[in-house]
């Protein structure tokens, strides 16, 4: 039993015997039907806090036949699968954590070298018969040289293969050489018999470099069949809330948005934290403090602003991820932005409407940090208005409406370039932000009678509010929004959903300022 070659199985032991666990077992299955095919490449890249190292780690424990793991996966799934025994602790083994080699930059001229040296070194003591290799020999050599004379494969999982992107962001050459080695290491040798790659970021894309292209990629934009072992899935969140009596929908309202494949997915870190403390809050500056988004976000690309304001009041932004270079450096468009941080966790992806948007309570805590901070000037001060807006809009007053938007546009007029109806869009949103507590998502551009309502929002069952049906106007009077609303019929659509109806009709007039009209839809 080595560090790396042949490990032993203590790290899978101390999570599979804690007091939360949950069984993932059937990954195993699942990638054992990769073996010594073509499809025998697999990278799995989700964020921080997903069990991407839990996961390796019973990889490794399961696969080695450096120890005996029959014990540890006794009860679980994976012992009722057909392949089980076949594969149990039958294998060699190579486990490596990229990261535990690539602490700092300073280590950048050397890692490849000590990880190479430092596996050789295990190779020589587990096949003290083989030759033609040794002390400083490189590594798929004395790979090569074990498998002509062994006919003996290996199997590669490695955790944090993303590091150095993230550790050398700015370094292309380092980037490179690392992608080099992995690429001589895997592609075209007889002795790979599985790769399990893990890490936050899918393969660099470098070109010619991009020959790295032999991994099945399984990502937070396309998990395809491993979605389930992404992390919690919402059975499985809703057993652990009944054993330990933790409130399900107050655990849904925080940790629940992220959606693979039509599976709910929660973060696993999140929830074994609330079933420890019994708490509801932010777990995730634990580990990547706010700071690290606020960088993204400020990056000062067309429209990103408004689309985080956007996704701040719960509406989705469309975007393009085909377009990411995979890195956390390259970035030519806003979509490029809004795809890293899909990786890192801060923004969901809905593959089927190609929409982002921000998953939870938990990760718009971290937003609103993020743009407390400084560079988003008014922006929390409007959100605060957020509630009174929403109750004066209840009421009918439409100058106390007008008013607040009035505020929201003065001191927001850092951020927007406040001169079209989009802007106008945005402050809205702003505006009735605190409306999420008792209306879905705002439908943009809603479908109706013969045009399009600028902003819809319909109530949540129950809660006894009136649908709002918002039209706004640049250059022309709020009247004259509501008589649109009424002419095109755009109330027709959400008749048949509700009671009541709020017609909220607002504009701005670039000399007379905000004007807003309310007025009753009467069926």
């Amino acid at each position: 039993m080595g560090i790396y070659v042949n490990p032993g199985n203590t790290a899978f032991e101390m999570a599979r015997f804690s007091d939360i666990y949950v069984d993932k077992s059937m990954l195993i299955a699942r990638v054992s039907k990769a073996y010594r095919t073509e499809q025998r490449f697999i990278c799995v890249s989700r964020p921080r806090r997903f069990g991407k190292s839990m996961a390796a780690n019973m990889l490794a424990a399961y696969y080695s036949r450096g120890c005996d793991s029959a014990e540890l996966f006794s009860g679980l799934e994976i012992e009722q699968d057909g392949s089980y025994r076949e594969h149990l602790n039958q294998h060699n083994v190579i486990r490596l954590d990229i990261q535990q080699f690539l602490e700092s930059r300073r280590d950048l001229d050397t890692f490849i070298r000590q990880i190479e040296d430092a596996v050789v070194e295990e190779l020589m003591e587990e096949f003290p018969d083989c030759r033609g290799f040794g002390p400083g020999s490189r590594l798929k050599v004395a790979l090569n040289k074990i498998f002509n004379q062994t006919k003996t494969g290996f199997i590669f999982i490695l955790d944090e293969w993303d590091c150095v992107f993230r550790v050398a962001r700015e370094q292309k050459e380092a980037q490179k050489d690392y992608l080099d080695f992995l690429r001589g290491l895997f592609k075209g040798q007889e002795y790979v018999n599985l790769v399990y790659m893990t890490g936050i970021l899918p393969v660099k894309k470098y070109g010619e470099h991009s020959a790295v292209n032999i991994f099945e990629e399984f990502s937070m934009l396309d998990s395809a069949d491993l979605a389930g072992f992404f992390g919690f899935t919402r059975t499985e969140v809703q057993k652990l809330c009944s054993q330990k009596g933790i409130d399900f929908p107050e655990m849904e309202k925080w940790y629940d948005g992220y959606v693979l494949n039509g599976m709910h997915i929660y973060n696993p870190k999140s929830v074994t934290d609330v079933m420890r403390r019994g708490q509801f809050q932010s777990y995730w500056t634990g580990t990547e403090t706010y700071e690290a988004l606020k960088v993204y976000i400020d990056l000062n690309f067309d429209g990103l602003k408004e689309a985080v304001i956007g996704m701040l009041g719960n509406v989705p932004c469309r975007i393009d991820p085909s377009t990411s270079q995979n890195d956390m450096t390259t970035f030519k468009t806003k979509d490029d932005v809004l795809t890293l941080l899909v990786h890192l966790g801060y923004l969901a992806y809905d593959k089927t409407a190609g929409n982002v948007f921000i998953p939870n309570l938990e990760i718009t805590q971290e937003y609103l940090r993020a743009v407390k901070v400084g560079g988003w000037d008014g922006l929390i001060q409007s959100l605060e208005r957020s509630e009174d807006l929403l109750k004066s809009t209840w009421a009918m007053d439409g100058e106390a409406v007008a008013k607040g938007v009035a505020a929201i546009h003065s001191e927001t007029a850092s951020i927007l370039k406040y001169n079209n109806e989009n802007s106008l869009t945005c402050t809205i949103l702003m505006a009735y932000y605190s409306a999420k507590v008792c209306y879905m998502n705002p439908v943009l551009e809603l479908p109706s009678g013969k045009g399009y309502a600028d902003v819809v929002y319909l109530p949540k069952r129950n809660v006894g509010k009136p649908a709002l049906l918002v039209e706004l106007k640049w250059n022309r009077s709020a009247q004259g929004a509501i008589a649109q609303i009424r002419e095109k019929k755009y109330a027709s659509w959400v008749e048949n959903y509700t009671g009541e109806i709020l017609l909220v009709g607002i504009s701005y007039d670039e000399e007379k300022g905000h004007a807003c009209v309310i007025e009753k839809h009467i069926l």
